[in-house]
């Protein structure tokens, strides 16, 4: 977490394993909160958390804003097409008159890579990045390795294997720093269109170009959505071809480790990224990562805080 004269939650990147480990165990004694009949604590009573999306979003912005208001917080949420950017506004303009009516938290998610960290420039608030780019997305990484950790009890020694666009991916980015601080073997595939050029390694992941030998003996694995909206070109010369190599099939998952834990960011491809029938399947766990982002967020805005004051 960064901390000078006040704390921030930009990236995996800036976060130690042992602040890993303590969020993950924040959310799961939060996590109970979510199965009470009256799912609400004051812990954040008094606080206002604004959520600023500037990229179309239902799980992460909804968990967001969920966890807020189950901490008690008052939320406030804009969008991009209802913003006075439209008009013309800069961002930092924009974010600056919110800064001005004395908000506690900015949750930022934005097309541009960094723009969480601009913002930590020109505000007092405290900063959680939702997604900015193809950099990361470390929410999404901590609900993962949280989710992973619930099912099988343990991170370290664990083989995970990520599929997929992972040259434009941030959850991809940092769901590898996430897993590798906590002691997993991360391994990425996808078409070489997909993958870092000239690289071996992508951020301590090993790297190969066949789907079956990233998932063979695997305890984890993450299918990615092809990220079309942040492509400049086509990379693949059809979805079939893609489904055909690179999507998760049943016949694939023989080769993995029995239990295998089968996980998606979302929104699903059906059919593409994976078949319905692994996807709805007996060791399909992407629900429960939606379960848990609320879990985890509520842990981050509380740890926030706490080690703010």
């Amino acid at each position: 977490m960064n901390c000078l004269n006040v704390c921030h939650i930009l990236g995996i990147s800036t976060l130690l394993p042992e602040e890993i480990s303590l969020i993950l165990d924040t959310a799961e004694s939060l996590k109970e909160i979510l199965d009470r009949p009256i799912k609400k604590v004051p812990l954040l009573r008094g606080k206002t958390v604004v959520h600023l999306f500037f990229e179309p979003s239902t799980r992460t912005r909804l968990s967001f804003e969920l966890a807020a208001k189950r901490l008690g917080a008052d939320t406030i949420g804009i969008s991009a097409g209802a913003s006075s950017v439209k008009k013309g506004e800069t961002l930092i303009d924009t974010v600056r008159n919110i800064e001005a009516m004395r908000p506690d938290v900015i949750v930022i998610r934005h097309p541009y890579s960094g723009t969480p960290y601009l913002l930590t420039q020109y505000v007092k608030s405290a900063v959680i990045n939702a997604g900015d780019g193809i950099n990361e997305h470390p929410s999404q990484a901590l609900l993962d390795v949280f989710t992973v950790r619930e099912h099988l009890g343990h991170i370290e020694g664990l083989k995970v294997a990520i599929l997929g666009d992972i040259l434009h991916s941030r959850v991809a980015h940092s769901d590898i720093l996430a897993f590798t601080k906590m002691g997993a073997e991360v391994v990425v595939s996808g078409p070489g269109t997909m993958l870092p050029p000239r690289q071996s390694q992508v951020l301590g992941a090993r790297v190969v170009l066949r789907t079956e030998e990233a998932i063979e003996d695997a305890d984890v694995i993450i299918a990615l959505r092809i990220q079309r909206e942040r492509q400049d070109q086509s990379l693949i010369p059809s979805i079939r071809e893609y489904a055909t190599f690179f999507g998760l099939w049943p016949e694939r998952l023989r080769l993995a480790r029995p239990g295998v834990l089968i996980m998606h960011p979302g929104p699903i491809n059906r059919g593409v990224e994976m078949a319905p029938e692994v996807a709805d399947g007996p060791y399909s766990v992407i629900l429960d990562q939606v379960t848990n982002g609320v879990a985890v967020r509520m842990a981050l805005l509380a740890l926030l805080f706490k080690k703010g004051e």
